[in-house]
């Protein structure tokens, strides 16, 4: 679907964003229409659709007594609302027309992210496809530019959920990097994969422990996008876990709703390869470097095991107590291996564990780390913006306690309760310059629908850390 901006629209079906009821009297309307309209408004409603012979009219009217965060997240679930209205009735344009530009943007979001449909596997896709082929936005403060940036980062978001939507069947971690290297290729962004020979030399232990069980080759795959003169003189590194389907290893986990979406524990590595993706093809003038290791994990003769003890990128050692733990040891190597970039700023992004999603839901994200808490602030405004909220638990000396080994310098795995907490704490044992930590384990891929964000993957984190790189840019 084609995003695009126009100073008139000439189509028949209108979404027109009202500030409230007084701005009726500018909408054509029919004096039918517009007692009905009324009538809604009285009753409250917030979004009214006239069905007219030759088209439709949307009537957008969001609540604005909660923010302006809050009042365009109204916009994008409205978007939504229209996008399905759209569908069913087979419309192949709209036009979006309000003099709130953030308010038209937003509807706009959301009606394009709420069109994305996966269909790759589908021999006949006749009546599967979202039938709107181009939205025209409509408003004297919007630029062409404005358009490109949101028409580039929902492709960046389509694109990511691609990659989480795809099966291992279709999506091993070769296939993740070759799907990385041609994102880098269209948007102007070097990639560089290492393969086993790179990463044994690297002696990267908990890749290729947890690659172990694997008949498919791991993979590490580093992004980079540096544009001439970025405002920053080191590299903001993004690092996500490209686990691309976890059995849990030798510590298997049950089937029934548990194993069944496990293609999806890579969208924290998809989730930052769409974020560099996004930054380039806007050219935000901001150096960034993406880092994904990526295997699964699967159990066989060869399998890593708990009480197994190996050797860290880092040359820390870690005793092995639960093989379903694995995210962390990947993630612990290419935070390591970060190291050598001398970063302003690292971010990892993971679904990494069942914690934050019982503690969240699907809401919001688990944050943590040793970023200065205005980096933490920042962040946490970005996601309000986006709704892709952070939530900041306490990272105490006292959960880091928990993960003392016997018999090695630290284990991957400590008690039940706060474990997205101890989790991050494991992985503050490979850092050494400010780092913030993302869990994105309960938003990352919905079983049921959840309006714009759709069934399946989300795409959470790149919106997210495309907005707070933005904010980076100043």
């Amino acid at each position: 679907m084609e995003l695009k901006r126009q100073s008139k629209y000439s189509g028949n079906n209108l979404v027109y964003i009202l500030k409230d009821g007084l701005e009726l009297a500018s909408v054509p309307l029919s004096e039918k229409e517009k007692k009905y309209a009324e009538k809604r408004l009285e009753d409250k409603a917030e979004l009214i659709f006239i069905n007219r012979l030759d088209g439709w009219i949307f009537l957008v009217v969001p609540k604005q007594d909660k923010g302006e965060e809050a009042f365009l997240e109204q916009c994008r679930k409205k978007g939504d609302e229209i996008a399905v209205r759209a569908t069913e009735e087979k419309l192949e344009d709209l036009g979006i027309l309000g003099n709130n530009a953030q308010a038209v943007l937003a509807v706009a979001e959301g009606v394009a992210l709420s069109s994305y449909r996966f269909l790759n596997h589908f021999t006949d896709k006749k009546g599967k496809e979202t039938s709107l082929k181009s939205v025209s936005l409509v408003s004297e403060q919007l630029s062409d530019a404005d358009v490109t940036e949101l028409s580039n980062l929902v492709k960046s978001v389509c694109q990511t959920r691609d990659l989480v939507n795809e099966p291992l069947s279709h999506m091993n971690a070769e296939r993740l990097a070759e799907a990385f290297t041609k994102m880098g290729k269209e948007a102007g962004v070097t990639v560089d994969v290492f393969h086993m020979q790179k990463i044994e030399s690297l002696k990267m232990g908990g890749l290729l422990a947890v690659n172990k069980g694997s008949i498919d080759p791991p993979t590490f795959t580093i992004m980079e996008w540096k544009p001439e003169n970025p405002v920053n003189e080191k590299p903001i590194v993004l690092v996500g876990k490209g686990v691309v389907y976890d059995t849990g290893g030798m510590s298997l986990k049950p089937t029934a709703n548990s194993m069944d979406y496990m293609k999806s524990d890579m969208a924290g590595g998809a989730a930052v390869g769409g974020a560099i993706y996004a930054a380039a093809l806007n050219r935000l003038p901001l150096h960034v470097i993406a880092l994904i290791p990526a295997t699964d994990n699967r159990p066989d003769g060869n399998a890593y095991v708990p009480g197994d003890v190996i050797t860290m990128h880092s040359g820390k050692t870690v005793e092995v107590l639960n093989t379903d733990a694995e995210g962390r040891l990947l993630l612990a190597d290419a935070l390591s291996y970060a190291k050598k970039f001398e970063p302003q700023l690292v971010i990892d992004a993971a679904t990494l564990t069942g914690s934050a999603a019982v503690a969240l839901g699907h809401y919001g994200i688990a944050g943590m780390g040793t970023a200065k808490p205005e980096v933490m602030q920042q962040l946490q405004k970005a996601g309000h913006e986006v709704y892709e909220r952070v939530v900041e638990f306490p990272f105490w000396e006292e959960y880091g306690e928990l993960l003392k080994s016997d018999i090695a310098d630290l284990k991957n795995l400590g008690p039940r309760e706060a474990g997205m907490i101890t989790a991050g704490k494991f992985l503050e044992n490979f850092v050494d310059y400010p780092w913030i930590h993302l869990d994105i384990a309960g938003a990352a891929f919905l079983m049921q629908p959840d309006g714009y964000r759709g069934k399946g993957a989300t795409g959470t984190g790149v919106r997210l850390l495309y907005r707070f790189l933005k904010s980076m840019v100043g």
